[in-house]
């Protein structure tokens, strides 16, 4: 292998000081500027210091990158790979899913095995994964917490042997925790009907009432658009949602037009108290518009949750604020995304079938529906039972 060697001198440019490193590798000479973070004028001593401070970096990280060049696959280190990963796979993955597996590789993932640098993607054994799920239960985390993070490497290390990195993949050998029991909170008709009286002056009025009478989800609910409904038909096409994304160092509400699955994208009749509730928000957009003038943000005009002023509502002050209400108000308390599981109750235990049910709520499959809400079903057993009766009693 061609020897590299290193010679380097200090340029100005547009009144900057830069390091201009020659690296020769056989016969090949490629120059890398370093920026040293100096003026031109400055002293002389502090040039040369800073100059052979920023050269000795990058003859370090050089020697690093030729390390890893040279260094077999399966040595490679587990975070190291997973974060490699991660950033390939971003472009084709869904933003909030970037970020699930983001938060868990830049955290846990990343503290453990930097703890553990001998473990790598060509030597962990089924044991040694056992030992960091067991790493994660000691932080009070839920078996349904375990697997996403199971998940997350299986995929990763699912890639690594599709790439010949590793002969097998160590994932396959482990049992992945068993999943929670779901256990969701809903309200009654009672309380669902007292929520809406006591919320109806309030901004997420319109989060709340879309929520709790179709079933939608935080993203879908602060998605719905004016453009959308066919006020004639009393329908509205769900296509966009809104997530959150940090812009310049905070958190901000983004619309999308991709939604969490195929099933997801569709449109549904507008109950009757929903339709009354868009017509009285639209006439308040604007009076409000009119109200603030320049003032008003209309960069969100098509969209139905906004706040007087017409920004659009952020995910989590829409989560938040929820919770505050139910505590002001008294009420028992549940999640917003329980609004959600609170319609699928209600359509359940009045006879709707769970297929009807899942394509309410856009699950992808019957199979999800029935996961989360099959032991409510109690129609459809009745039903069943009815006609094991019918045909015993016939028959004796």
């Amino acid at each position: 292998m061609a020897k590299t060697t290193f010679a380097a001198s200090i340029q100005a440019k547009s009144g900057r000081l830069y390091a201009v490193i020659q690296v020769k590798t056989g016969k090949t000479t490629k120059p890398v500027w370093r920026a040293l973070g100096l003026d031109e004028g400055t002293s002389k001593s502090t040039v040369n210091k800073r100059f052979r401070e920023v050269v000795a970096k990058f003859e370090e990280e050089y020697e690093e990158l030729l390390e890893k060049a040279n260094r077999p696959n399966s040595e490679i280190p587990i975070y190291e790979y997973m974060h490699e990963f991660l950033e390939r796979i971003k472009p084709n993955i869904q933003y909030n899913t970037y970020v699930s597996y983001n938060n868990m590789v830049e955290g846990k993932i990343k503290r453990y095995f930097e703890d553990n640098p001998h473990l790598t993607i060509g030597n962990i054994t089924a044991k040694e994964i056992e030992k960091f799920y067991t790493h994660l239960f000691s932080f009070g985390v839920k078996a349904n917490t375990v697997i996403h993070y199971h998940a997350v490497l299986h995929k990763g290390f699912k890639q690594a042997f599709k790439d010949d990195l590793i002969i097998a993949n160590p994932f396959d050998k482990v049992t992945r925790p068993k999943k929670n029991e779901f256990q969701g909170s809903f309200y009654s008709k009672d309380e669902m009907q007292k929520l809406l009286e006591l919320t109806k002056d309030d901004p997420i009025y319109p989060a709340i009432l879309i929520a709790g009478t179709m079933g939608l989800r935080r993203s879908e609910a602060l998605g719905t658009r004016w453009s959308r409904i066919d006020w004639d038909a009393h329908t509205i096409l769900l296509d966009t949602k809104v997530i959150e994304k940090t812009v310049d160092g905070k958190k901000a509400p983004v619309p999308v037009e991709l939604m969490k699955n195929k099933s997801s994208k569709r449109t549904m009749v507008i109950p009757d108290m929903a339709y009354e509730m868009l017509k009285e928000q639209k006439a308040r957009q604007d009076i409000y518009r009119d109200m603030f003038g320049k003032s008003y943000n209309h960069e969100f005009d098509d969209y139905v949750c906004v706040n007087p002023m017409g920004t659009l509502l952020k995910p989590d002050y829409v989560t938040e604020h929820f919770r505050l209400l139910l505590k002001e108000n008294g009420m028992r308390h549940i999640r917003y995304h329980d609004l959600r599981h609170t319609v699928a109750s209600l359509l359940i235990n009045n006879g709707v079938p769970l297929m009807h049910v899942s394509d309410y709520l856009g699950h992808k499959d019957i199979q999800v529906t029935a996961n989360i809400y099959g032991h409510l079903d109690k129609t459809s057993k009745e039903i069943s039972a009815n006609v094991i009766n019918s045909v015993l009693n016939t028959s004796v």
